[in-house]
């Protein structure tokens, strides 16, 4: 992939916090420019969304990016398995071009059981099928009028493997369901240069039944996931602490809880151990719709800088 240039989105980021969320997907197709408007008007400096179970993550981006000036807005992951490398390089060029370079493809293997069991494709071993995906992606012909714009690329990347795929063939990575002891270890594995973004789940509230039930509805998917597990060990935790919803102690170490004081602290320690952005996960109840209320009290990490 291309290098980070001076212009590009990465640069716009660094020392900055961000948003990952899905709630773009609870509103109707023609209420997201408002919702994302009200985004960006909050200040935040990027919108990084999953693709699993709703839209298409390209469509969307368009949407997400037709309706902002300023907002960086990124797939946090789209799966290779969506789409053919030529479809998403094209894509991420088109995208990048009629936005000023505010798009960022952050791609991911995805998991087994969703390739197999949802989308009817095989799964191949995770890190050749994305090295092979990614050299297509370079090679693939484009004859439109953006040809030449960079493929602005980062890797859903947590073992030693794909962070060192990272760091060869993209600019960077974004580490999932992570600890500031992984950034650590992901900076090293990416060098000094390339960009480091980590994801990082938050729960606006002091509420200990409110915590203990978001945090267990959130990591009840991925406690039953093999790559989140391995990567858990790599950082110390156990059997015991993969309990489907997890552990307090895994919890307590995946995801901060209060206002903005505590999470500008766990910001702190990210930061510190090497991240160039943080993207903060609102854990919020479904029925509420998107937690705007949230965002809005979460505003004065918006002036974060490093």
């Amino acid at each position: 992939m291309a290098p980070v240039s001076p212009a590009s989105p990465f640069d716009k980021l660094r020392g900055t916090v961000g948003l990952w969320s899905f709630a773009h997907e609870l509103v109707a197709p023609t209420d997201v420019a408002r919702y994302i408007g009200d985004v960006e008007g909050l200040g935040f400096h990027s919108y990084w969304y999953p693709e699993s179970f709703g839209r298409e993550a390209f469509t969307a981006g368009s949407a997400l990016l037709s309706a902002t000036t300023e907002l960086v807005v990124a797939t946090g992951i789209a799966s290779i398995y969506a789409r053919d490398a030529n479809a998403t390089a094209a894509a991420t060029k088109t995208l990048s071009a009629m936005s000023n370079d505010r798009f960022i493809a952050g791609l991911g293997v995805s998991h087994r059981p969703a390739v197999e069991g949802m989308r009817k494709h095989v799964y191949g071993p995770p890190v050749a099928a994305m090295a092979t995906y990614l050299d297509q992606m370079n090679e693939a012909l484009n004859l439109s009028r953006e040809s030449a714009t960079e493929l602005r690329v980062v890797l859903a990347a947590l073992g030693p493997k794909m962070l060192d795929l990272a760091a060869t063939k993209t600019s960077g990575a974004l580490p999932y369901l992570v600890t500031p002891e992984h950034t650590a270890v992901a900076r090293a594995a990416l060098g000094a240069n390339a960009f480091l973004a980590v994801e990082q789940a938050v729960i606006v509230s002091r509420d200990p039944e409110v915590i203990t039930r978001r945090t267990k509805d959130h990591l009840q998917m991925y406690t039953g996931l093999d790559n989140y597990k391995n990567n858990w060990r790599r950082l110390g935790f156990g059997d015991d602490d993969f309990i489907r919803g997890g552990s307090a102690r895994l919890g307590e170490a995946l995801v901060v809880s209060g206002g903005p004081d505590e999470i500008a602290e766990r910001i702190g320690a990210h930061r510190a151990a090497g991240a160039d952005h943080v993207c903060i996960q609102v854990l919020f109840d479904l029925h509420d719709g998107p937690p705007l209320s949230d965002f809005s009290t979460l505003q004065p990490l918006t002036e974060v800088r490093w």
